[in-house]
């Protein structure tokens, strides 16, 4: 069932609004901009009912900040208030509304209203999820691991998280393409990211296809040796998928993986670390291959073997 948030500094108002939609509809209240703020970031929203006029910050305000920040600029927002002069309804709608409601309220032209932007969100969304995924692997893709890569990065650092981020390639792909053809090359990618996928299912976990061989992992909480004993298994797994493959390293197709664990801080970036994860694969393919290779941000290092 799809959730609305309700941010409106009447508990009258609001009550009115959530017994209007709780028939078809998860509904929750805040009363003050900021606690709305702080619920929508929390995330799982498809609209938000936004009244515009609050003591401190104003649902303007609050809507410019909403549409400015990557977490919650999909969100959908109806702006509702008493202002009913065009120049208020023009200025909502510039800053990213997607509709308009004047008080009072007429039960059924709410529900319907909501009912449309519901609709539109979930085709959005739809849409979205279909572009973000990987047409060979089912896994996700680079543009979403550049989409989503960020936000989670910016997660860690406001709650002080370690953050973790590897590079995968399998090794001798090029040698597997010419000795067994490229159909059977685009099924080993398949199966290889779905075993690997199948290790990245929390919420705040990202796996994705970067390009070619090479995939790109994100995941949080875990400290660098607590990372790299997880990427070891999951390493192990594809080997364990005993594919064949006419490589003088190994009778199956395995894995490099390089890797790096960081506590982020303003100022530090995410395509630096992405950097350093490429190298530690790099080092992973130096010294032999169906290996991980992991880093901290003090520079100490792991490899396997």
């Amino acid at each position: 069932m799809d959730k609305i948030l309700v941010i409106d500094d009447s508990p009258v108002q609001s009550g009115f609004l959530c017994s209007i939609l709780k028939n078809d509809y998860i509904v929750e209240a805040r009363h003050t901009a900021a606690e709305g703020l702080a619920a929508v970031k929390e995330g799982g929203y498809s609209l938000i009912l936004l009244d515009v006029v609050m003591p401190g910050m104003d649902g303007f305000q609050l809507l410019e900040e909403l549409k400015s920040t990557k977490l919650t600029q999909h969100i959908p927002v109806i702006l509702l208030t008493s202002l009913t002069d065009v120049q208020y309804e023009e200025k909502g709608l510039l800053l990213g509304a997607v509709d308009y409601v004047t008080k009072p309220f007429n039960p059924v032209i709410i529900r319907a209203r909501v009912n449309t932007h519901i609709q539109l969100y979930r085709y959005q969304m739809q849409f979205m999820e279909q572009a973000m995924v990987d047409e060979l692997s089912g896994v996700a893709n680079r543009r979403r691991y550049e989409d989503e890569g960020a936000a989670r990065w910016q997660e860690a650092m406001r709650f002080e998280l370690p953050f973790s981020i590897c590079m995968f390639d399998i090794d001798k792909f090029k040698l597997y393409n010419d000795t067994f053809g490229h159909p059977a090359g685009d099924r080993v990618i398949a199966s290889v990211a779905q075993r690997v996928a199948s290790f990245f299912r929390r919420s705040t976990d990202l796996f994705a296809r970067y390009g070619g061989e090479e995939f790109v992992a994100v995941f949080m909480g875990s400290q660098a040796i607590s990372a790299f004993e997880f990427m070891k298994s999951v390493r192990q797994a594809v080997e364990d998928l005993h594919i064949q493959h006419n490589s003088p390293v190994c009778p199956w197709v395995t894995v490099s993986v390089g890797g790096v664990t960081v506590v982020p801080k303003a100022g530090d970036r995410l395509d630096t670390c992405l950097k350093l994860a490429d190298t530690m694969l790099y080092d992973a393919k130096r010294f032999g291959r169906n290996m991980v290779v992991w880093s901290n941000q003090n520079g100490e290092q792991w490899r396997e073997k």
